[in-house]
């Protein structure tokens, strides 16, 4: 009888000692499960590629709908064919510039009356003059002053490049006392703060709808890349970078403005609003 029991009892103990080996099992599974054939996730990818669904309607669709992306991906291949067999221009050499090339009538003009250089020098300082007096009036006057927040970050950044790489005078360089800055002193060449300033003046007209003036400065800002390329005051790399960057600083004037405004209206709800903050 007692052997009976003690087998009934020794039988109990290894059968629950195989139910909590399985259950242990089990866990041990669950917390760490096989890991999935690589090869099979990856083509599952693959199959999910949104390319893999593309059909001709919708290249037909890119390319009259979105054309100007289109055009830049051919422009892309056409110059990294231009880029990856033209000759390099050697150190001996001036540097080649396509602006020089399209003005070279101009400048034999201008060099053969100096006069007459004199004469666009000094109309060039005028609207110098105009673009400073507007950009400083809508700060002074008007009360707004992304125009001239965008200025003070333009020539800023402008110096930093300007005396970062200091190019050399364009063979050619027909000077002018008359000429902005005044008085024949040394500048930076890159990048232009002339075209810069004319467009940030030219986006400012334009979100308070002065559309006439808009257009003026920016037929007044050809004509002076025009001179500037002619006089070869400035490369054609210093034009195309200084329009980019009158578009840049003045988007970057206006993120600087717009988190201003939410800084003032949090410290308006917590009752630290301040009275001298430039942004209204």
């Amino acid at each position: 009888m007692n052997g009976g029991a003690a087998s009934s009892s020794g039988d109990a103990t290894v059968l629950k000692r195989r139910h909590t080996t399985t259950n242990q099992t089990n866990h041990s599974n669950q917390k760490n499960p096989m890991p999935k054939n690589s090869s099979s996730s990856l083509c599952s990818l693959y199959s999910s590629a949104s390319f893999l669904k593309w059909t001709i309607s919708d290249v037909v669709h890119v390319a009259t709908h979105h054309w100007m992306p289109c055009l830049f991906a051919c422009g892309l291949l056409f110059f990294m064919a231009v880029e990856y067999t033209l000759f390099m221009v050697p150190s001996s050499s001036p540097p080649f510039d396509l602006g020089f090339v399209f003005t070279r009538s101009l400048h034999r003009v201008l060099e053969s009356s100096p006069q007459l250089n004199n004469v666009l020098a000094a109309l060039n300082t005028v609207f110098v003059l105009m673009q400073t007096s507007y950009i400083l009036w809508t700060w002074f006057i008007e009360g707004r002053p992304r125009a001239t927040i965008s200025a003070l970050f333009m020539f800023t950044c402008r110096g930093i490049c300007g005396y970062s790489t200091q190019l050399p005078l364009p063979q050619g360089f027909l000077g002018s006392g008359v000429d902005f800055p005044v008085g024949n002193v040394s500048f930076f060449l890159f990048f232009s703060g002339h075209v810069a300033g004319s467009v940030i003046a030219s986006l400012d007209m334009r979100r308070m709808n002065r559309w006439g003036l808009a257009w003026t400065f920016d037929l007044l800002n050809v004509l002076q890349a025009v001179r500037l390329l002619g006089t070869r005051g400035h490369y054609t790399i210093d034009l195309a970078v200084g329009l980019g960057a009158g578009y840049i600083f003045d988007s970057l004037a206006g993120k600087y403005l717009e988190d201003s405004k939410l800084k003032i209206a949090k410290n308006s709800v917590n009752g630290h609003a301040s009275k001298h903050d430039l942004v209204a």
